[in-house]
């Protein structure tokens, strides 16, 4: 979700007494989910078929850019100072990879295991405000939290951050929600909680409104004509993959 709330202070640890605060409870926990859904994610199929399969995608049209709203959201801003080095820009990283078999499989992979990994929740019932941007380190989250994890493991995994891009796009529902958009020679691939294929951007049936800047913090418009203020997403009522499923 993406709103404009007032968000309660991050707790942090406490160096004098060594105490378990919620900071390093958190990031025990987000090491635990991280590692779980990796260890998974690498064990990947024989990537004989994946090779195929990456030579018969077809590659996508650029997307347009240009538009009126290039704004960052006032809750990535607040997630941005809260976690800077989820926000930063590494200008000697690619800002598009080549979709090798290997990649495409590891990709695949993360999308799928997150989306079964994590409890969809709203903000709302999660932390109370229309919006926070968080990564979801209890395990809950909705489109944003889902995406940032997704980036933040195939990051770990060696692909490159800057060409991961978080953007925020209006669904077949017409509601605000965001994905994760990576950037490569076939075009760009759009991660996604509503689903667990990985899709080109043409393909989606999104309206694309704007994403992260490939250069530094600024964003970019990408042409959606209508910019939410809130990425309200309803995907948060979408059962996990191993629910819906016989």
């Amino acid at each position: 979700m993406i709103s404009r709330p007032g968000l309660a202070p991050a707790m942090h640890d406490d160096p004098k007494n060594g105490r378990w605060t919620m900071g390093n409870f958190r990031a025990a926990s987000l090491g635990w989910i991280a590692s779980a859904v990796l260890c998974l994610a690498l064990a990947s199929p024989s990537l004989e078929g994946i090779a195929a399969e990456v030579a018969t995608l077809p590659s996508a049209p650029d997307m347009a850019l240009g538009g009126d709203d290039d704004r960052p959201t006032t809750a990535w801003k607040d997630f941005c100072r809260r976690l800077p080095a989820e926000c930063a820009v590494d200008l000697a990283e690619p800002a598009v990879i080549t979709l090798t078999p290997e990649t495409w499989a590891l990709i695949k992979r993360v999308n799928l295991k997150v989306n079964q990994t994590i409890e969809p929740i709203t903000d709302r019932a999660h932390w109370g405000v229309n919006d926070r941007w968080d990564l979801p380190d209890d395990g809950k989250g909705d489109c944003e939290d889902i995406q940032l994890l997704k980036r933040k493991l195939l990051s770990e995994a060696g692909l490159p951050r800057r060409a991961m891009r978080m953007t925020v796009v209006i669904d077949k529902r017409d509601a605000g929600h965001a994905v994760l958009t990576v950037r490569t020679d076939k075009g760009d691939l759009i991660l996604d909680n509503e689903t667990d294929k990985v899709l080109t951007w043409d393909r989606t049936g999104y309206e694309f409104v704007k994403r992260e800047g490939s250069d530094g913090p600024a964003w970019v418009a990408l042409g959606g004509e209508g910019s939410p203020i809130v990425v309200a997403s309803r995907s948060a009522t979408r059962k996990k993959p191993t629910e819906r499923r016989p």
